[in-house]
Order: structure tokens, then sequence, then C-alpha cells
């Protein structure tokens, strides 16, 4: 069995980090909001970002696949 090509395990490797991105900000909400902190909390604003960028690039990966 081949091993595979350089760029798809390089594919494989971004869609799997920005997944765990996407984990990140996910968790970093779910934490804000369990302590209490609001809906203008910096926990918020920063879990929101984590999560928008995480998806934006898992995204992105998968639409420049070929």
């Amino acid at each position: 069995m081949a091993a595979p090509a350089p760029d798809h395990l390089y594919r494989i490797a971004t869609r799997v980090f920005a997944l765990v991105v996407v984990g990140f900000g996910v968790a970093i909400l779910i934490v804000t909001l369990a302590n209490g902190g609001g809906i203008t909390s910096y926990g918020v604003l920063i879990g929101a970002l984590f999560t928008a960028l995480g998806l934006g690039r898992f995204y992105l990966s998968l639409r420049t696949s070929d």
C-alpha cells in the first residue's frame, strides 16, 4: 500500500486542527456562560471568534480540495 501524498496529509491535518479550534471556541463559550459571564463578556467574544475562525478555516479547506 502506497503512502498518501503530502498534499492529502496537509488537507487532513488542516481540517483536524480547524475542528480542534472550533472545539476550543465552544469550550470557552460554555465555561464562560457556566461561570456567569454575560453575552458581552470577553470570554464570549473570544469563544465566538475561535469558533468562527475554526469554522471558516474548515469551510475553506473543504471548498479548495481537489
